[in-house]
């Protein structure tokens, strides 16, 4: 594969008007309040609470309680809760001038026939998310580094992320391993890196049988140990996007302390079967741990939240598809069963992270596209991962997403965060400025 670093002719001397932008834009929003909550949770979580609690023990449902409670306090605008509108203009790229797709996600390439599901844009409730902006995001990542930490559908963001910010400037590999599971880029002109760690379950696995009480592999989780792969290369990376999901639903078994606690769908004798829940709260909790536990670390941690996929009429193996052509409206789904649980039990974990990282002075922020998800089943590539005349064995894709497609929105989120992040840092100093001079 070439990787060209193509520049857009209208990039070169762009520089002073694009920090002249960014700086007028803090100003600007520096004195009006914050439109969306930093770390609260999102709003429609409040339409869907009383019918989706599947944990009924007494700590679980006091937690999340207290997390509706916090919610019903957020007076302020949150850009995670809305609707999908109609956008024209969309998309921004094209599969045929992006290099970075994954040929699964190539829908374009392999025959989907529509293209509407390419043309709507995120409108959150009471505000505005603007698009994302290549030239204003490269700005201000300028001299930092982002690293991707998880499974395929957060290696589908970064690509997402490549092919936006192509409209300025392609990276170069600079790869410290052939291996295309820890790939990492970089961009010359703005001295920005973004990287990739494959880690579907976050956490020291192993696969022990390729094939599995159901054809998918079993896996052995050290729910209690570090995965070395991502946690030993993380510690300079300025931004961190953590996430995780989809693995979960394969079979397992659980370690703790080098003893097996239990399992999920394994099928061995006398091993005690657990919930999903179980061991992606343990993951989590052990990935947040390793995380608070760099010594170095400085920089900010963002949770994408969990990512719904869309099969109807029959499970992924089972014949199940995506079919449907345009967004839902939030009124017509919902989030519930064990989407819900592994959605409540990030939060919750997270919030929990959050608390002590804050003891040491790092920064935790939500990500959470998992309502701007769970309304896109028109997405996913289904059966257009491939040519249809092609001998292959694949199953409808409802899991990860075409590129261009929905997720490119999840960049819409990320630069309105760091957007963000930039005046909280001018308030700081502004703040640090002015007790100096008292002291003085």
């Amino acid at each position: 594969m070439k990787f060209d670093a193509m520049e857009h002719p209208l990039a070169k001397n762009q520089t002073p008007r694009i920090v002249l932008q960014i700086t007028l834009t803090l100003i600007v929003l520096a004195t009006i309040p914050l439109c969306y909550p930093l770390l609260g949770y999102p709003l429609f979580l409040l339409k869907n609470s009383s019918n989706n609690s599947s944990d009924h023990s007494p700590s679980s449902h006091d937690s999340r309680e207290g997390l509706i409670r916090e919610l019903q306090r957020e007076k302020r605008c949150d850009i995670f809760s809305g609707e999908w509108v109609p956008n024209p203009e969309a998309p921004y790229y094209a599969n045929t001038t992006c290099w970075a797709i994954h040929e699964h996600q190539n829908c374009m390439k392999y025959g989907r026939p529509d293209t509407d599901f390419m043309k709507w844009r995120w409108k959150p409730d009471g505000c505005d998310l603007p698009i994302f902006n290549p030239g204003q995001f490269l700005e201000i990542v300028r001299g930092k580094s982002l690293a991707f930490v998880g499974d395929s559908v957060a290696r589908n963001q970064m690509q997402s992320l490549i092919c936006l910010l192509s409209r300025v400037e392609y990276p170069v590999d600079v790869s410290y391993t052939p291996d295309e599971r820890f790939k990492r880029w970089k961009y010359t002109t703005y001295n920005f890196t973004l990287a990739i760690y494959w880690t579907p379950h976050l956490v020291k696995a192993k696969e022990a049988d390729s094939n599995g009480p159901t054809h998918t592999g079993l896996f052995n989780l050290y729910v209690d140990e570090f995965d070395e792969e991502w946690t030993t290369q993380i510690e300079d990376f300025d931004y961190i996007i953590i996430s995780a999901g989809h693995w979960f639903f394969r079979p397992m078994v659980f370690y703790e302390n080098n003893q097996v606690v239990g399992c999920r769908y394994c099928l061995k004798d006398n091993v005690t079967d657990l919930p999903m829940s179980y061991g992606y709260r343990k993951a989590f909790k052990t990935a947040f741990k390793a995380i608070n536990s760099l010594e170095n670390f400085k920089g900010i941690t963002f949770l994408r939240t969990f990512a719904p996929s869309h099969f109807e009429n029959g499970l992924w193996n089972e014949g199940g598809n995506c079919v449907r052509t345009k967004p839902f409206r939030s009124n017509e789904t919902a989030l519930e069963g064990i989407d819900f649980e592994l959605y409540m039990t990030q939060l919750e974990e997270f919030k929990i992270a959050e608390k002590q990282g804050n003891k040491r002075g790092l920064k935790f922020r939500l990500l959470d596209t998992t309502q701007a998800t769970l309304l896109r089943p028109d997405g996913h590539p289904s059966r257009y991962g491939h040519f249809q005349n092609e001998n292959v064995t694949l199953y409808n894709d409802c899991v990860h997403w075409c590129l261009p497609g929905p997720i490119d929105t999840w960049s819409d989120f990320l630069l309105e965060m760091l957007k963000l992040e930039g005046i909280r840092s001018y308030n700081d100093e502004k703040l640090h400025s002015k007790e100096k001079k008292k002291d003085a």
